[in-house]
């Protein structure tokens, strides 16, 4: 491990994380992982690139240095910005697998117990076919979710860093509702969200801010068309901010005009809901427990309003195409994972 000062981190962060996911690969009886997803490498050593459509994997054994296979392009990545020291580049024209295979062979893990991200988007089957076929002597087993374990809760260091991503979401709400009036375009209101998150430190998010405005409101993940906003409609926003890969996310409806009485009976809903959550989540609840109070006092009205989806999710680390951790961890019924100190 190379040590290093310039990371999003202090290295002793990484040094935890890196420890702590080999203590749950002894735990698995494992002897490495290979680990595929963009989200988990950045985690365990900062590194980032919007080129993971092509093959990547951090392989991480259980004594001895880890080391990243990367297309020749992005190895640039791993020497700017992490603490990996070795890597094993394929060409445009290389194998990607081939070169896992032979970096495997030569670190002499060809023919040990190996664990993959098998529900990994970015370990596709095609690729999980050839390691199978071609890694003969060793055994590859499903370690789905082994870094996640530590992903969850977050650390002090990771919280206050949210905030920094917080004040780019609250920066580009405050300019989205200004941005909102009768005759603003969707898209202009989307430019200013985007300019003020960016002007408050805030980087390219996994998604872009939702803006719909009077029907188009009530088509679930549509985004700026140029509809022009029309007088007594209202618009809908929706804003990620973030910072180092790390997300905070925002929701407001804004009207345009005079409140409805079934407007504002919804907004008052919505805010008892907010202000229970806020006096009773604590670490100890379950999930289910959660998204029951939330669901119990939306269902309970008579406008009409019910709750469709997960009533929340884990927010992080986050490429695009989304900014949640919701795989991770979702409000929702009928899941009994406990809540503990640190999730966000």
């Amino acid at each position: 491990m190379i040590k290093r000062d310039d990371m999003t981190f202090p290295a002793g962060e990484y040094e935890r994380r890196l420890n702590d996911l080999r203590m749950r690969i002894a735990e698995r009886h494992l002897d490495a992982v290979v680990i595929s997803d963009p989200a988990n490498i950045m985690y365990l050593t900062d590194y980032q690139t919007t080129g993971y459509s092509f093959f990547q994997a951090l392989v991480v054994p259980l004594e001895k240095e880890p080391f990243m296979i990367t297309r020749a392009l992005e190895e640039s990545n791993v020497i700017a910005r992490t603490w990996v020291d070795l890597t094993r580049p394929y060409p445009d024209t290389g194998d990607a697998m081939q070169m896992l295979v032979d970096a495997l062979r030569e670190f002499g893990l060809a023919n040990k117990r190996i664990g993959y991200e098998r529900n990994s988007y970015f370990f596709p089957a095609y690729h999980q076919d050839v390691i199978h076929t071609t890694l003969k002597h060793g055994k590859l087993l499903d370690c789905f979710g082994i870094v996640e374990e530590g992903r969850i809760c977050k650390s002090a260091v990771e919280i206050e860093l949210m905030k920094k991503a917080a004040f780019a979401t609250e920066a580009g709400m405050a300019a989205g509702i200004d941005a909102c009036r009768v005759g603003a375009t969707e898209n202009e209101v989307g430019a200013a969200i985007s300019d003020a998150m960016f002007r408050a430190g805030g980087e390219p998010p996994a998604v872009m801010p939702y803006v719909t405005s009077g029907p188009r409101t009530m088509i679930g993940h549509a985004t700026w068309e140029g509809r022009v906003m029309q007088d007594n409609e209202h618009a809908f926003l929706e804003v990620g901010g973030c910072y180092r890969r790390y997300h905070t996310a925002m929701m407001r409806t804004v009207i345009l005009g005079e409140m409805g009485d079934s407007m504002y009976r919804a907004q008052q809903t919505m805010k008892h809901a907010l202000r229970e959550v806020h006096s009773i989540l604590q670490p100890g609840m379950t999930v289910s427990d959660v998204d029951n109070l939330v669901r119990n006092i939306i269902s309970d009205n008579d406008i009409g309003a019910r709750l469709i989806t997960r009533s929340g999710y884990s927010i992080g680390i986050a490429f695009p195409p989304s900014w949640d951790e919701g795989y991770m961890l979702s409000l929702k019924q009928g899941q009994s994972t406990i809540l503990r100190e640190g999730m966000t």
